[in-house]
């Protein structure tokens, strides 16, 4: 993939992700405040204050998520954001480690 294709993609999951938690937040799933600044995405839980950051790194064509659990890669493999080390896919992921983090 060119590195004008990646922004591209990358762009449009960081709005997934963002309406993801957004979506949430108004169903009242997760009380959780979202900002995004370029290609940086901070999804703040107010209850505790933690933050997961989801962020694009063009030079490895990865998208990047640091939370309380720990730092992931995900390649784009066609379909999916995959990450980099078992396979397991970004809004999967997302999902799983929001519930760890919403209730600490």
């Amino acid at each position: 993939m060119t590195e004008s294709e990646f922004l591209v993609m990358a762009d449009s999951c960081l709005q997934q992700v963002q309406d993801m938690f957004e979506q949430a937040f108004e169903n009242d799933v997760w009380d959780v405040d979202t900002k995004r600044s370029g290609n940086v995405l901070e999804i703040e839980f107010i209850d505790n204050g933690s933050k997961i950051i989801v962020n694009s790194q063009a030079p490895m064509q990865e998208m990047w998520v640091a939370a309380r659990s720990g730092g992931f890669h995900y390649k784009y493999d066609g379909e999916f954001w995959r990450n980099t080390r078992d396979n397991s896919e970004l809004f999967a992921v997302l999902r799983s480690i929001s519930e760890m983090q919403n209730k600490t």
